[in-house]
């Protein structure tokens, strides 16, 4: 028997996806719930507020992430795996261009007004970061580990804005062709 989502778990998918099609500032409440197709007043048993839903819709894309990057630790070595980071952008590259990096995009905007949901949204590029830090130390690049992890994710940030700018996912196949093949000569 297929059953459906709880109302909270479908409100949070919800706001994943409208927050990242128009933006934090622009999206209310009622566009959530009507995407999510929850009565409006069931929404605030949910999330008194909007940071509520905003500081769940973070932690929902801190989840997916934490997520992926468990299944690549556990597949192959750490080439392998820088390899597979970059893959997600190319596996992403038509959303990339219509809406640009969900949590770049949402980083950015949230950042423009501060406090704690910005910080909360910042910290999965620092998880990030970190991550891809070890990966390059496993490949015995520990002096510039940090720079390499820096410039993996600052080039895929940069692709998915050009590409979201320019309507255009062929610029994340072209930069993606080129990180997949520096990181295979590392």
């Amino acid at each position: 028997m297929n059953r459906q989502p709880d109302k909270r778990s479908r409100l949070i998918d919800a706001a994943v996806r409208i927050v990242h099609e128009q933006g934090f500032a622009r999206t209310t409440l009622a566009d959530i719930a009507g995407a999510a197709e929850v009565p409006l007043g069931n929404v605030y048993y949910y999330f008194k507020t909007k940071d509520a839903i905003g500081e769940a819709l973070v932690a929902q894309h801190a989840g997916h992430y934490a997520t992926l990057r468990k299944q690549w630790t556990q597949s192959g070595d750490a080439r392998s795996r820088l390899v597979a980071f970059v893959q997600m952008t190319v596996d992403n590259r038509a959303a990339l261009a219509r809406s640009g990096c969900p949590v770049g995009t949402l980083c950015a905007e949230l950042n423009k007004v501060g406090g704690p949901l910005a910080e909360q949204t910042g910290a999965i590029f620092t998880e990030l970061l970190g991550w891809l830090e070890e990966q390059f130390r496993v490949l015995g690049r520990d002096a510039d580990a940090a720079d390499l992890a820096l410039h993996l994710l600052s080039a895929l940030q940069g692709v998915s804005l050009i590409a979201h700018s320019l309507g255009d996912p062929d610029y994340v196949n072209r930069e993606t062709s080129r990180l997949t093949a520096w990181i295979e000569n590392l």
